[in-house]
């Protein structure tokens, strides 16, 4: 099934995070969702916009002030205005609910629909369908996430468990979402799955701008309070100085904690199924996965001329130096050679680069972050 524009939709795309688990590749001057990780010649930012614009009324992008202008020099399509800049990262919750309360400001009372900028998704009909049922849950007054379908007890996920039909006739396969669980241990996680109840969380929301601000208002008066001064000011003369005066005041939490959690607790949120590809890119043992595979399922990510690989066994090189890296008599070798720092790891150990990451800034090497 295909699905065409929804008019009623705006989408919200927070792209922010130095997706420390990619470095050197990512670092917080250019993090992941800048760069093309996949070979696809479109970096993960422009993919999900190429996605989501044709599904929907309109696409916003929320960053940080650090990375507006590259952000908005790989969207020349996007209005200047639709790119919204925070002065400093407070967390996704600031970031989708100012886009909201702005969406609200110049549109009413939208669905809006906050997607990652930095995850890899299949844009095929399993991903419009989602979307469209999603935005019909959203309608009738629920916050909507979007549960992904399973390929393996993964521990690198949080979960959701659906409970019940909402008996949508337009979204006839939407249920209430019966709580989040994080990342479980392997164990867990098989558990969940043999119940058929249980599936990847993504992070993905779809609700009614009201609605959310409702709900914000209720839990975090001060947080929403802060945000409707600024969306107020947002298209005005005066954003600059409310932007200075309330933004660094605003509590730092993420949307999971904020509303998900506790309106989940209260039987107001529902979950669709997403039965397409995804992957957040979350680590380099992740990325492998996403990468073409040669002889001895090598992986490389960029100049494959640069990359030599004798008698070695699924190794994962990426090269943007210009030298030449020759990889030799070893299994699940990652290589990431950049012109300034070089990272030589194994998938294995893929979850554990944000500690080299802690380490460089222990040393003092700030250049390198």
């Amino acid at each position: 099934m295909t699905t065409s524009r929804i008019d009623d939709l705006h989408v919200i795309v927070p792209a922010g995070g130095a997706g420390t688990r990619l470095w050197p590749l990512s670092r917080a001057g250019s993090p992941k969702f800048l760069h093309d990780l996949t070979g696809s010649g479109r970096s993960l930012l422009q993919a999900t916009v190429d996605r989501l614009a044709p599904l929907s009324a309109g696409v916003v992008v929320v960053t940080g002030e650090r990375h507006a202008d590259a952000v908005r020099a790989q969207l020349p399509g996007l209005a200047a205005d639709d790119v919204l800049a925070e002065p400093s990262p407070r967390d996704s919750m600031a970031a989708i609910g100012l886009a909201a309360a702005v969406l609200a400001q110049r549109h009413g009372d939208p669905v809006v629909g906050s997607f990652a900028a930095d995850q890899v998704v299949d844009a095929g009909p399993g991903f419009a369908e989602a979307v469209r049922q999603g935005v019909v849950a959203a309608r009738s007054g629920h916050l909507v996430t979007v549960g992904i379908a399973a390929t393996g007890p993964s521990t690198a996920f949080g979960y959701v468990r659906s409970g019940e039909l909402l008996g949508l006739p337009d979204a006839p396969d939407a249920r209430r979402a019966a709580g989040f669980t994080e990342k479980p241990d392997a164990h867990t996680a098989a558990e969940y799955l043999a119940t058929g109840e249980y599936r990847w969380n993504a992070g993905i929301f779809l609700v009614r701008a009201e609605v959310l601000l409702g709900h914000l208002e209720r839990l975090l008066p001060q947080l929403h309070g802060g945000l409707r001064e600024i969306a107020a000011a947002w298209d005005t003369p005066r954003r600059a100085e409310v932007l200075d005066r309330v933004w660094p005041g605003l509590q730092r939490i993420a949307i999971d904690h904020a509303v998900a959690e506790p309106v989940a607790a209260e039987g107001g949120v529902a979950v669709v199924p997403g039965d397409f590809a995804w992957d957040d890119v979350g680590d380099f043992a992740s990325l492998a996965g996403l990468l073409p595979a040669g002889a001895d399922d090598v992986r490389v990510l960029g100049a494959r001329d640069d990359v030599l690989v004798v008698d070695a066994q699924r190794p994962l090189v990426a090269a943007s130096s210009g030298r030449l890296v020759a990889v030799l008599g070893v299994a699940d070798l990652v290589v990431v050679d950049t012109p300034d720092a070089l990272l030589v790891t194994t998938r294995a150990h893929a979850q554990g680069v944000k500690a080299v990451v802690d380490a460089v800034r222990a040393v003092g090497r700030d250049d390198l972050l």
